[in-house]
């Protein structure tokens, strides 16, 4: 039986585990390498110490009913995207509320996880940690790896011939990126167009002479602002959304969704994407197509190669006087304390069971939360996870036999290796996820069942957003507020938007209360379609998000 469990890092995935942990009647003891909570999250101005922090002006690319704890619904009056901030004050609060931070040791950095002598009766962990130059062994029944996947910089440059040998400009990577001012008056070069590239040259647009951005990939981009003017994730993420791309036919669903992608602006016209592309990302950013539009961002395609102050382009072309090339190329998760026998299990989240455990090790001890890139928050998913895992911890939850998990690892793995830093291979639907994870966990809501008992809930839970509060209705951990939190989300949207009143009924509810009656029998007939014929979709298509 599993008591004791050392989980490492407090950011994001830490805190939920550190709870999840006490929620089952463990003791957690979580090892932290700074002096704060937060992770990533908590912005510095310094890049000493390596480690990994977001850059000032970033706003979370979900809002707050999507990436809020399951049982702690964000302030009211927050905004719906947050700046780290208050995303950090969120933290706190969560924190404070559940009384976790004593059990986190602040500047203690996990040094070594290996296998006790006897891992094989036992399942116990060794961990060396080390605080203040003095090391320290412990012994535990399990470890949570809460360190996510932004560990250590991808930075490719033996792919750019000329940047170490030739290049007479300054060259680095968007880890050491904190705000603009640096490259004020300066042409810069950005080296990849995720989510951070597109974010970085809007933003470097505004001080640089010039931003060219490079990328070689088709990407598609969605605004944060969608439908009416609500949250994107709020719009798209519901299990009617999820139900129809399960229904119809995955040719049929890639034309929709590029006809909405060039509702917006042709996407071929600048450059970004074509409807025939086998291979694309998409990105969340607003302001980059009028940077494109207004010539402040240039598109360029994949750099060739480099000479002393220019960047040559595969198209052939050449653009002269460059002083700075950021490179936004990802980052890898080496695991680097974890012994190499373990390590060498998995070599990405996809040889993990359900993105989580090490199949193959003879006890399920081990757990890596966090490692997983949604088309959702991946908050909520690392919640799910640790929901998951501490339940099977606490003995009242099992996995199945190796050679299952084995055979839905290899089931689930991606059929073409991409390079490190594309966390493409990361990228799996949010709901069909998390609704996995909740199944395994036994807090999955059946639609069906709240249809016949409680259908206002029913029609909201399938017709609107799929918040994390439906993952405490049913199950262990069950919260008491859940329902409340879900008919009321929509409210707390709204609240931090009406702060000038303007009077007009074009918000009323009584027209989508209208439609989701009309819609109850369909409605009933997807709940029975479902109970009869589960299936959980992965998909590496679209929607990298913060």
């Amino acid at each position: 039986m599993v008591q004791r469990v050392a989980i490492i890092g407090a950011g994001v995935g830490g805190l939920a585990s550190i709870k999840c942990c006490l929620d089952e009647g463990l003791e957690p003891t979580c090892f932290e390498r700074s002096e704060d909570i937060g992770g990533l999250w908590r912005y510095t101005d310094s890049t000493d110490g390596g480690r990994v922090t977001v850059y000032r002006s970033i706003i979370t690319n979900t809002s707050k009913e999507m990436s809020c704890f399951s049982d702690f619904p964000f302030p009211e009056d927050f905004p719906n995207y947050l700046p780290h901030s208050l995303l950090l004050d969120y933290f706190r609060m969560y924190a404070q509320h559940f009384d976790l931070l004593r059990h986190i040791r602040f500047k203690t950095t996990a040094v070594s996880v290996r296998k006790h002598p006897d891992f094989a009766v036992s399942g116990q962990w060794e961990v060396i940690t080390e605080t203040d130059g003095i090391q320290e062994s412990h012994v535990f029944d399990a470890v949570m790896v809460c360190t996510g996947h932004y560990q250590e910089p991808y930075l490719p440059l033996a792919s750019f011939p000329g940047i170490e040998t030739r290049f007479k400009g300054r060259y680095l990577h968007s880890q050491g990126y904190k705000d603009a001012e640096a490259f004020r008056g300066k042409r810069v070069l950005v080296v990849g167009i995720g989510n951070t590239g597109g974010d970085l040259s809007v933003e470097l647009s505004r001080v640089a002479a010039k931003v060219f951005l490079s990328t070689r990939s088709s990407t598609w981009l969605f605004s944060r602002v969608s439908d009416r003017g609500f949250p994107l994730d709020m719009v798209n993420n519901t299990r009617f959304k999820h139900f129809l791309d399960w229904l119809l036919p995955s040719a049929l669903m890639k034309w929709i969704m590029f006809r909405k992608f060039n509702s917006w602006f042709n996407h071929a016209n600048y450059g970004l994407a074509s409807t025939k592309s086998s291979y694309f990302k998409v990105i969340i950013n607003e302001e980059l197509p009028f940077c494109l539009l207004s010539g402040t961002v240039v598109l360029k395609p994949s750099v060739k190669e480099f000479t002393e102050s220019s960047a040559v382009f595969e198209d052939g072309t050449t653009e002269e006087n460059i002083d700075v090339v950021l490179f936004a190329t990802g980052y890898t998760f080496p695991f680097p304390f974890l012994e190499e026998s373990v390590r060498s299990l998995f070599d990405n989240n996809r040889s993990l069971y359900k993105c989580v455990f090490p199949p193959q090790l003879e006890k399920p001890t081990l757990a890596i939360i966090g490692l997983v890139q949604l088309t959702g928050s991946v908050m909520v998913g690392s919640e799910m996870q640790a929901r998951w895992v501490t339940g099977i911890f606490a003995g009242w939850n099992k996995l199945p036999p190796a050679s299952r998990m084995m055979a839905d690892v290899l089931k689930k793995q991606p059929p073409v290796k991409r390079n490190p830093s594309e966390r493409q291979n990361l990228k799996l639907k949010f709901i069909s996820y998390t609704d996995e994870i909740a199944s395994c966990a036994g807090v999955k809501p059946s639609v069906l069942r709240l249809l016949l008992t409680d259908p206002r809930l029913a029609l909201a839970i399938f017709f609107g957003p799929c918040t994390p509060y439906q993952y405490r209705l049913v199950g262990r951990g069950k919260w008491s507020g859940a329902r409340e939190a879900i008919l009321t989300q929509w409210q707390r949207t709204l609240k931090p938007l009406r702060t000038r009143v303007v009077d007009d009924d074009s918000n009323s509810s009584s027209g989508w209360c209208w439609r989701c009656l009309l819609a109850l029998p369909a409605a009933l007939m997807v709940g029975f379609l479902f109970s009869k014929y589960p299936r959980m979709g992965w998909s590496s298509q679209a929607g990298s998000q913060l």
